[in-house]
């Protein structure tokens, strides 16, 4: 069985309006809220056999941090620049390049497109918050034969909420 966790960005800053968007860094609540979001799954038995992330520096960001907690190698991150922004079946094309040895991968990305995969893959949604963790388990054998056919739902958390659906 396949498991993966579609991970929106934490919260990200705009104080420095000469950023890039892709440059923008996390602000001081997205550096709070990650460590918090990563031992919820942790308390649960949730860990990550691989960390997959946009190139993007808030994106990147938010993984890095909760590979602190998981205790995952940094340099072990894998960055997709295709994720900046994709829609979802761009996603959908990054998850289905998942090497078969991995069982449980977390990818790290931004919205709509994070959304707009959990509702193609049969989630229940009408914004994946910042932050926000979105879990499904496949009975695929391979990634690449990952589709809303064989994907359901896991659980749904994100740091607003009161209680933890896993």
């Amino acid at each position: 069985m396949k498991k993966f966790v579609i991970w929106r960005h934490a919260k990200s800053s705009w104080e420095d309006a000469f950023l890039s968007d892709h440059e923008r860094p996390l602000a001081s609540r997205g550096i709070r809220d990650t460590p918090e979001m990563a031992d919820r799954l942790l308390k649960q038995g949730i860990k990550p056999d691989l960390l997959v992330s946009s190139d993007a520096n808030r994106a990147l960001a938010t993984a890095k941090l909760a590979a602190v907690s998981f205790h995952f190698p940094e340099k072990n991150i894998l960055t997709m620049a295709s994720m900046y922004h994709a829609g979802p079946q761009a996603l959908l094309r990054a998850i289905r390049q998942t090497e078969d040895v991995f069982e449980t991968v977390f990818f790290f990305g931004h919205n709509p497109g994070m959304t707009d995969l959990v509702i193609l893959l049969g989630g229940e949604l009408d914004n994946l918050p910042t932050c926000g963790q979105y879990g499904f388990r496949s009975s695929a054998a391979s990634w690449r034969d990952i589709s809303p056919d064989n994907t359901q739902f896991w659980f749904y958390d994100f740091p607003k909420s009161k209680l933890a659906d896993i």
